[in-house]
């Protein structure tokens, strides 16, 4: 009973980790298709549409084994473009503007939400699969052995700072 009850603990640790990972994935989608768009609205400078549009591209076209590393430095282009306090209001003085950088704060918060869900998720089950019983009956099964994602997911302070 316990050997069941332990299978059936663990199976949903993974099934919590795969739900996690899609919201992950789904906000990171969310922030990069925004940082995408806002560079090329044209209301930013030139350089910073480049630098933005570019980060946000690579986010979203990188292979699984470089998800980690393009999303941190979309976390730093969002940092470099929007760290000043100036650049956010700009973009809000622009028509749609508050509405672009309401959005924009909105994803960059949940971003880091999501990855420490999942990343919870993901301890949990590490720390199951670490007992002498789920190794011994082999009670993970053929699931591969979760991973964290680890990531720079640092928000820009002005647009952490900006109410919802």
């Amino acid at each position: 009973m316990y050997l069941s009850w332990t299978a059936g603990r663990l199976d949903r640790l993974h099934a919590r980790i795969d739900a996690a990972r899609a919201a992950l994935d789904a906000q990171l989608l969310r922030r990069a298709s925004v940082a995408q768009e806002l560079a090329t609205s044209g209301v930013l400078d030139p350089a910073a549409s480049i630098v933005l549009y570019e980060a946000a591209h690579d986010a979203r076209q990188s292979e699984e084994e470089h998800r980690e590393v393009a999303e941190s430095e979309l976390s730093a282009a969002l940092r470099a473009v929007f760290g000043e306090t100036e650049q956010v209001e700009a973009l809000r003085e622009v028509p749609g503007g508050d509405e672009a950088a309401t959005e924009l704060a909105q994803a960059v918060r949940r971003v880091p939400m999501a990855r420490r869900f999942h990343n919870d998720a993901v301890r949990a089950a590490r720390a199951l699969r670490r007992h002498r019983t789920v190794r011994w009956f082999r009670l993970a099964g053929h699931a591969p052995f979760p991973l964290a994602f680890e990531m720079d997911d640092e928000p820009p302070t002005a647009l952490a700072d900006r109410p919802a």
